[in-house]
């Protein structure tokens, strides 16, 4: 079973983990533990686990989403940041979302205490407590098999919308949409019994065109829609037909209509279950052209006709920052891409690019005296017929990582596989720690090596296991990477194309049959061949370079990426946050699928958070919020300072806030987010206050 409890002794209480997931989430209590509970389906909520305690307390070491329930799973409040509630006398659900859903099940009176950094509950007697858990992972649900022509493809991906569980607004939270059903190619069209093809009313027509298909995919998913082919691109409902575009301009209708069709019903869902002040509702509504109340009573098809009403640049600049554009080649090869795609709601484009007339470069050229992570210190250009064709996709700065399928070295871009998506579902055996090494071929590189041996693994509430080696060979460093279980490696060193550089050779990745890590950062130059065939032999996804890295800029950008990922961020997030605030360069790109990482984070999603003084003795105050794989788009985030309204659709940016000294420096006592201040990014490690003096 996916989900399991454990008692621990330091601290006395429990811990609740998720094999597959390799999520972890503590529980403090002095009471004794019975794994004897109620049956899940006794739950209002669907739950994998439970177990019962016999406790007045639980307390809780990251600060998670607090919303208390009646008896029949209604949603009577939610909690923030620095609140304390009372449970009244009788049975009420407690839930938290976090890495692991859990709900408490209390039916004693009591208190729930909310602080900066942690939860306490306790109750005015000894009770019982029911705890009821539930794995954030969702494998797709069946394999759908489909030839290459264009019909039988679209009634494929017509299928992809069994995952979603709901058409009300609420489809817009995570985990009420399902990982879509897999495709493969075959020679005749199967869509097995339990993948329930939907019955909605929604219909949207295409061109018989692979292109059309894949980029309206995403779109007829989140709506249900089934998809026909035919001369006209149309939008149909029972109460009206809205004309779609044509050529280039299809994929830029469809990916505004995808944003504001999820969008308003982000807005919309706060009248429902889950009702709480959005930062985007209270900027927007008043310039919306319907009451949101009472369109969160109608039905899908007469939400989208009022969600038309509604000017798109007016809700263009509240728009959550989309985590993924995939730019995808238009053939039927291309096909089983979708399902992994669309689960994150992905835009899908067209590969349409401009090839670069030469090869990327340092940002800057290295001095006489500058050491190059290049397996040779000769660094002349390889020959014409050798050299990889340098691509720039014709659509960029869209989303937070625009995934390249096609052929060609992406700039602005990552290069994504579908063997990346693959190896994910395919887990390797649960582990009781996050496993690292850390590869060091090159002496003259140690200083990368011992600030990452401070940065990884230092976080209290997370479990890892670091194994540093030095001057591997071949043949060692081939036995760690099949057989290492390692769910991250970090190399430093020098590559080729043709390997990475060892004492006795070059260790070709495309030798090995197959690899047993999970994720990568190859800080070496030209790496860029070795990340690729990491991922098509087992890995998620990683970091290399196509071009020579200065080794002083190569350090710093390893410890950056080292502590982002340290605190939860996915690659994509870290990335982004490396280029933008350290010396990490444009020759650096994910290989792989961007949104993979090695930690979870801090029981929210990773936030980047800005502070720069003001001329009154207060400060500006904003976050960037980042999504992870339990955090995905239509999550909802918010810091923990008291006197800022923030809370938001993730991945976002939040508007900038005055705030004064005292609670600002009490909010970074707390929290070990990063943040950029005065241009500059910190590392608040327990000491951010200093920012402040």
């Amino acid at each position: 079973m996916t989900i399991s409890f454990a008692e621990t002794t330091a601290p006395t209480g429990l811990e609740v983990s998720d094999s597959i997931e390799q999520r972890r989430l503590q529980i403090e209590t002095p009471g004794t533990v019975a794994f004897d509970a109620s049956e899940p389906a006794q739950f209002c909520f669907p739950v994998d686990r439970t177990c019962r305690l016999e406790t007045d307390e639980l307390g809780f070491n990251q600060l998670y989403s607090v919303t208390v329930h009646d008896a029949t799973g209604r949603t009577e409040a939610s909690f923030d940041a620095s609140e304390t509630s009372r449970l009244e006398d009788r049975p009420q659900f407690v839930g938290l979302s976090g890495p692991i859903k859990l709900y408490c099940r209390i039916d004693a009176p009591g208190t729930i205490d909310i602080g900066l950094t942690s939860i306490t509950i306790t109750t005015d007697r000894e009770t019982t407590i029911e705890l009821g858990a539930r794995s954030l992972h969702d494998q797709p649900r069946g394999t759908i098999t489909t030839p290459p022509d264009i019909d039988s493809m679209m009634a494929a991906v017509s299928a992809l919308p069994s995952a979603l569980k709901t058409t009300s607004p609420e489809r817009t939270w995570p985990t009420l949409r399902g990982h879509p059903p897999l495709i493969e190619l075959g020679d005749r069209l199967e869509i097995p019994d339990v993948v329930d093809r939907p019955d909605g009313d929604i219909s949207v027509t295409v061109p018989r065109e692979y292109s059309s298909l894949f980029q309206v995919a995403p779109l007829a998913f989140f709506l249900g829609a089934t998809i026909h082919p035919g001369d006209e691109p149309t939008l149909e409902t029972p109460g009206f037909e809205y004309p779609l575009s044509t050529g280039h301009a299809f994929e830029d209708e469809v990916a505004d209509l995808l944003k504001r069709f999820f969008f308003l019903d982000c807005l919309v869902r706060t009248e429902g279950f889950f009702q709480y002040d959005l930062l985007e509702r209270s900027a927007l509504e008043a310039d919306l052209p319907f009451n949101v109340a009472e369109t969160y009573e109608l039905s899908l098809a007469d939400r989208l006709e009022r969600y038309l009403e509604v000017p798109f640049d007016v809700i263009d600049p509240y728009l959550p920052r989309w985590p993924l554009t995939a730019h995808v080649p238009s053939t039927p090869e291309s096909a089983p891409l979708l399902p992994f795609v669309v689960n994150e709601l992905g835009i899908v484009r067209d590969t349409r690019h401009q090839t670069l007339a030469s090869v990327p470069t340092t940002n800057t050229e290295p001095t006489s005296s500058q050491l190059v992570r290049s397996a040779t210190r000769a660094r002349s250009a390889p020959s014409e017929n050798d050299e990889p064709q340098f691509v720039v996709p014709a659509v960029t700065g869209e989303s937070v990582e625009h995934a390249w399928f096609g052929d060609g070295v992406p700039q602005q871009a990552s290069k994504a596989t579908i063997e990346a998506y693959r190896n994910q579902l395919q887990h390797r055996e649960p582990v009781e720690s996050i496993e690292l090494l850390l590869v060091c071929n090159d002496a003259r590189m140690m200083d990368e090596h011992d600030l990452l041996d401070g940065s990884y693994g230092n976080r209290s509430d997370l479990p890892f296991e670091i194994d540093s080696e030095f001057g591997v060979d071949t043949d060692r460093l081939a036995t760690l990477l099949t057989d290492g279980g390692y769910d991250f490696f970090h190399f430093i060193g020098h590559a080729t194309e043709d390997g990475l550089r060892c004492p006795d050779g070059e260790l070709d990745v495309r030798t090995l049959e197959s690899v047993d890590v999970g994720v990568f950062f190859l800080n070496a130059c030209r790496s860029y061949e070795q990340g690729l065939a990491l991922t098509r032999r087992g890995a998620f996804g990683g970091v290399s370079t196509y071009a020579d890295v200065i080794n002083e800029q190569a350090v710093t950008a390893g410890e950056t990426m080292a502590r982002l990922l340290n605190r939860g961020f996915p690659l994509r997030g870290a990335l982004e946050i490396a280029r933008e605030n350290s010396m990490l360069g444009d020759q650096y790109l994910i290989v792989g699928d961007g949104s993979t990482d090695i930690a979870q984070s801090d029981g929210c999603a990773p936030m980047l958070v800005e502070v720069d003084p003001r001329d009154d003795d207060a400060f500006d105050f904003s976050v960037t919020s980042y999504s992870t794989k339990e955090f995905t788009l239509g999550t909802v985030t918010a810091s923990s300072l008291e006197s800022v309204s923030d809370c938001h659709l993730t991945p976002g940016h939040t508007p900038t806030a005055p705030v004064e000294e005292a609670p600002l420096r009490e909010y970074l006592t707390w929290i070990d987010f990063p943040i950029v201040s005065e241009a500059a990014l910190h590392w608040n490690d327990g000491i951010g206050t200093s920012l402040l003096e």
